[in-house]
């Protein structure tokens, strides 16, 4: 399969308004592709509209949708089929994590969160891939994380979510192959975006470095216009170098690590485990 080129395509990005999120905006816009964004406030979409419409000159469309309830995804699909307008790119951004122990987090936050972070993507998908197939071409990018690797004490759900996308992407690479019609699961690192602030994740060591998501917007887009399976993207320094050996590490040590990580530097101390 022939490498595609943003120039004249339509994105669909999910979560546009985020940091990931707005530099694939740009990122797409910069290479002559026009725009279909989705987040959940409408005046900030269309100040991101008429903001890129002016520095890029391409065509930019919006859709305000809730994508924590699968009415709202719904719309979406059915917006782009009023509006005749079927994405050659679909990028499902859109996501959000919870930083605290499973026992005490509330059900309806972390229920919410499967909803963007799970269901609402494999529901766009469920929509939007029929019509990809039917029509010949495609490209599918899944923005899932680095935590897909492994489990995540304190960011239990998060982690899980993450897991089930990469998952799903890559099963869905093999059946969509010779449909015309690709799916690339990215998996970035920390990103320097307010993802820690909204979790509430600030202040661990786990946020210590990050990363400015451009790099993973860059790395990732390329990987879904080559049709690639995998991208792992804005992983810094030395950390690189363990992720090769996050699936033989001894499981318990790796829980310790990533739960020591994930706590407040304020409520553990740093020493040996």
């Amino acid at each position: 399969m022939e490498t595609e080129t943003g120039k004249g395509k339509l994105a669909l990005i999910t979560g546009s308004l985020g940091g990931l999120g707005s530099a694939f905006a740009r990122l797409h816009a910069e290479n002559g592709g026009s725009l279909l964004l989705v987040d959940l406030n409408r005046e900030r979409l269309e100040a991101q509209k008429r903001s890129l419409e002016r520095i890029f000159g391409v065509p930019v469309h919006t859709i305000a949708a809730d994508l924590s309830s699968l009415n709202e995804v719904g719309k979406v699909f059915r917006a782009c089929i009023d509006r005749n307008l079927l994405p050659d790119f679909l990028i499902l951004n859109a996501g959000f994590g919870g930083q605290g122990d499973f026992t005490n987090r509330p059900a309806g936050k972390d229920l919410a969160m499967l909803r963007v972070n799970a269901e609402a993507p494999t529901l766009l998908l469920k929509s939007f891939l029929p019509e990809l197939v039917k029509r010949g071409s495609g490209r599918v990018l899944l923005v899932s994380s680095l935590t897909a690797k492994m489990p995540g004490p304190l960011q239990a759900v998060y982690f899980a979510s993450k897991a089930y996308l990469t998952s799903l992407g890559n099963a869905l690479w093999r059946e969509l192959k010779d449909t015309g019609v690709t799916c690339t699961t990215l998996m970035p690192g920390v990103l320097d975006t307010d993802f820690a602030d909204k979790a509430h994740a600030a202040g661990t060591k786990l946020f210590a470095k990050r990363v400015p998501p451009s790099l993973a917007a860059e790395k990732g887009y390329r990987g879904m216009l080559k049709g690639a399976l995998n991208v792992t993207a804005a992983v810094p320094g030395l950390q690189k170098l363990l992720v090769p050996f996050l699936p033989i590490l001894p499981r318990r040590l790796l829980l310790e690590v990533i739960y020591r990580m994930q706590q407040k530097e304020s409520a553990v101390g740093w020493g040996k485990i």
